[in-house]
Formats: C-alpha cells, structure tokens, sequence
C-alpha cells in the first residue's frame, strides 16, 4: 500500500506522563481510518500531533513521503484540511469568506476562489446564492458542519482530520450527515482520519478503526476484523454498537 498518512512510533508525554505512546499506523489513498476510544483515550492529541499543533517527543510523521518535521506548519496545515466539533468558523466572516480563507491564503484569484467557494457549497448540500452572505449565527448546527467541511476541502489537501465533527448534533441531524458524509467522502476518495467515542458512528464511517486506550493502539484493522475481534476491548465497544 501507498500510504497517504504515514504514523511511526508517535509518543507524546506531558509532565513525564504519555499521553500518546509509539502509535504506529499508515492510512492509503480513499481509507477512512476512524481512532476510536473513551476519553482521555489520546485521540484528539494524536490529530494534534498529525496537524503539528503540538511536537511529537519522539516518532515521525510523513504525508505521501514527506517528513511533515521538515515542513513550514502554515503551510503544511494548509495542505491538511481539519474539521473539529465546534467546527471553529470566524463569527464576523460571512459563510463564502470562511469557505474562501485558505485559497484567499494561497493567493488564488479572486474568480478562482469565489468558483471554488461556490463549488464547494453546492457539494455539501449548500445553496451558494443563499448561504453564502450569511454569517455563522444565522445557521443551524447542521448547517455550521457543513460549512466546516466545505471549509476543509478548499484548497482540495489529500488528507482531512476530523475530530467528533458531529459529536455536538442531535441525533436525528447526526445521523443525516453521517449519511452525508458518507456519500462525499465515496464521491471524493479523500484520505481521512477521523475521531469519535460512537462504536456505531466508527463502523459506519470507517474503512479502518484503530482503538486508543491510555494512549496506546489496543486495536488496528478494518471494520469487518473490528466487528470479528475477540479483545475484550473491542467486544465493549461492539456491544455498545448493539
């Protein structure tokens, strides 16, 4: 396999604590790889560690080859779309501006960037003439999301991070872009990392699920080999999934 994401031996520790400890995976082009586990599991700091957000103690890293600890952490965060819960749009930016940041950034032209805002709006189920003036309080949760989304997309990066983007929906709105998602990620075939604590939201999205517990890799194979495991671990999780 290819790897798109490459993860070797990742390890960070905090007050002479590990929070992540030797984490070693690799994600191929079209895999989604869910990282599942309770909290405190060390899933949002792995992402973090992915995105350089924070310095690894120790491991590596690599992007399609790239050592990321070589790279400029602007630039390379540009090169990694990143959607969390609190989806985290600038309030006084209307929704075409947020969508439009990072190509803005990129110093694309201005008919360039707005076809490409317009473009990504209408893929998450956005009408452009409509949502784009608007400003983030004037959305429902749901459509926050997609917004969100369509923000990570812009500047098309090959791997996106995901940390519970839904975990703040009602569960009726959840599900509907659970389905969603599903569906554009299909059509996209983006390589993708994404976090949850949701046994069911793991195997509905996940080619791959890697289960953290204390900072450590209980479990890494597909969804069908998840489903099959015998750990102990992983048969708490499944019956929660039940």
């Amino acid at each position: 396999m290819n790897a798109v994401l490459d993860v070797r031996g990742l390890r960070y520790e905090l007050h002479g604590r590990a929070l992540v400890d030797d984490v070693s995976f690799a994600v191929g082009a079209g895999e989604t790889l869910v990282l599942l586990g309770r909290s405190g599991a060390g899933k949002t700091t792995t992402l973090r560690l992915i995105n350089r957000l924070i310095t690894p103690s120790a491991g590596d890293v690599r992007i399609a080859g790239d050592d990321l600890a070589t790279q400029d952490d602007s630039r390379l965060r540009r090169r990694i779309g990143y959607v969390i819960q609190e989806i985290g749009l600038f309030p006084h930016f209307t929704v075409a501006e947020n969508v439009g940041l990072v190509p803005r950034l990129e110093r694309w032209s201005s008919t360039r960037a707005e076809l490409r805002v317009r473009e990504l709006l209408a893929l998450v189920g956005l009408d452009p003439v409509t949502f784009g003036p608007r400003y983030p309080h004037q959305l429902s949760g749901g459509q926050r999301q997609r917004v969100g989304v369509a923000r990570a997309l812009a500047n098309d990066p090959p791997l996106l991070l995901l940390d519970e983007p839904f975990g703040a929906l009602d569960p009726v709105t959840r599900l509907e872009l659970q389905r969603e998602f599903r569906a554009l990620v299909a059509r996209l075939g983006k390589t993708l990392v994404f976090v949850t604590h949701d046994a069911r939201e793991a195997l509905l999205l996940g080619t791959h699920i890697g289960l953290l517990e204390s900072g450590r890799l209980a479990f890494f194979g597909t969804t069908n080999e998840f489903r099959a495991s015998p750990l102990p671990q992983v048969r708490q999780f499944m019956d929660s999934a039940a």
